[in-house]
């Protein structure tokens, strides 16, 4: 084999091993079951402290190696609640846009394919923690929150939504 061959040959399969990367990652991301749009269940959602919002739609998409999450809805007083972030699983923290009390960062743990951990910082300090999971039929997501609000109280959620 000349020397020119097996540059060529060596060429050649690098090539077909970056596509296979590439399609590889794009076929994990697309099977990422939190992906699409989720509804609060606010009748089968646990708030302590309350009161539970009168209603949240949670978005989930794609962002490159990480998701974008956009929450709009309605808190307790009737007030248009609007926030979100783009980040990856490296546990770095990312802005939260909009309006969130508790969070103006956030960083993302991808705890196993069906579950992600979400911790918030407010002002530098930690607020709480969302486990987060996708039941494995793919019609549920439940988020355990934990740890204290802007307000100092303790929080110890349950939000159930809805694969819409």
């Amino acid at each position: 084999m000349t020397a020119e061959m097996r540059r060529w040959c060596v060429g050649g399969l690098t090539a077909v091993l970056v596509a296979i990367v590439a399609m590889s990652v794009a076929t994990a991301q697309s099977k990422d079951p939190a992906y699409g749009t989720w509804k609060l269940n606010v009748a089968k959602s646990k708030f302590s402290p309350g009161p539970a919002p009168k209603e949240s739609t949670l978005t989930v998409e794609a962002d490159g190696p990480g998701r974008k999450v956009a929450v709009a809805g309605v808190a307790a007083d009737g007030t248009p609640v609007k926030w979100g972030y783009s980040g990856s699983f490296d546990r770095k923290e990312v802005k939260v846009t909009g309006s969130n009390p508790d969070a103006d960062v956030v960083s993302l743990r991808r705890i196993d394919a069906n579950s992600t951990r979400t911790t918030y910082k407010k002002a530098g300090k930690q607020t709480l923690v969302n486990g987060v999971a996708v039941s494995a039929d793919g019609k549920t997501m439940t988020v355990v929150q934990s740890g204290v609000n802007a307000k100092g109280e303790p929080v110890k959620n349950t939000l159930i939504f809805d694969r819409q």
